[in-house]
């Protein structure tokens, strides 16, 4: 059995090597996605799939510092930048191919990262939505795969995991924004104060639920009455 699922998780890697030959079967391969909601909070993703499945301890977020709006295609490079200055940096393996969600733009503006960086000979392919084309460097057109092709499905199940990685860190960052502002409107909360908060509990529900001495350890005594004050008026 362990033979057989090992031989299954190959048939994809070897399909997808053979198909934009690549010098070895792509055992390592990182995706990412790019996330956000008119431009706010916008934030990145990467997945890695090392013989067709997630290595979570792996994944690694991306909060968007350079760029300003909703503008993927200039996030994504921001992302591509940071992850593989810092694997050059620390000496690490690069991953056999790189996966990026979207068109030609996105892989055109990903490969010009790696070219600043010195690594543009990387394995690099975008993976559209919808209609499901493939596009790599050195190929003029897309290419559409079979829906039933194992490297398709492999790379839409890494497509769709980054997608979703991105989405809920996007949601978390949303929530924590909104829960900022929310202390920001309760009186004798300075900066410090509110800092430790956040850092401690995730929503006004866990506030709320926090013993008071818990809290009146983080922020003092005459502060937590304050906050619990006005969290039963909310």
């Amino acid at each position: 059995i362990l033979l057989r699922k090992k031989y299954e998780g190959l048939v994809p890697l070897m399909e997808i090597k053979k198909i934009f030959n690549l010098k070895s079967i792509p055992k390592r391969i990182e995706g990412f996605d790019i996330s956000n909601i008119g431009g706010e909070e916008s934030v990145g993703s990467l997945v890695v799939f090392e013989n067709g499945r997630p290595q979570k301890n792996d994944y690694r977020k991306y909060k968007i510092k350079t760029v300003a709006g909703p503008n993927d295609v200039a996030s994504l490079q921001e992302v591509i930048r940071r992850r593989y200055k810092r694997i050059l940096e620390e000496k690490k393996d690069f991953p056999d191919l790189i996966l990026v969600d979207g068109g030609k733009g996105q892989l055109n503006a990903a490969r010009g990262a790696l070219e600043e960086l010195g690594v543009g000979n990387l394995p690099i392919v975008s993976l559209a939505k919808k209609e499901e084309i493939i596009f790599a460097p050195d190929r003029k057109k897309g290419i559409s795969l079979e829906r039933t092709s194992p490297a398709l499905k492999l790379f839409q199940n890494i497509r769709d995991e980054a997608h979703r990685f991105a989405i809920s860190f996007h949601r978390l960052r949303r929530e924590k924004r909104s829960f900022e502002s929310r202390l920001d409107n309760i009186p004798g909360l300075g900066k410090k104060r509110k800092a430790a908060l956040l850092d401690k509990y995730k929503d006004l529900e866990e506030i709320k639920k926090a013993a008071p001495e818990d809290l009146a350890k983080i922020i003092g005594a005459k502060a937590t009455q304050t906050l619990l004050d006005e969290l039963n008026n909310l």
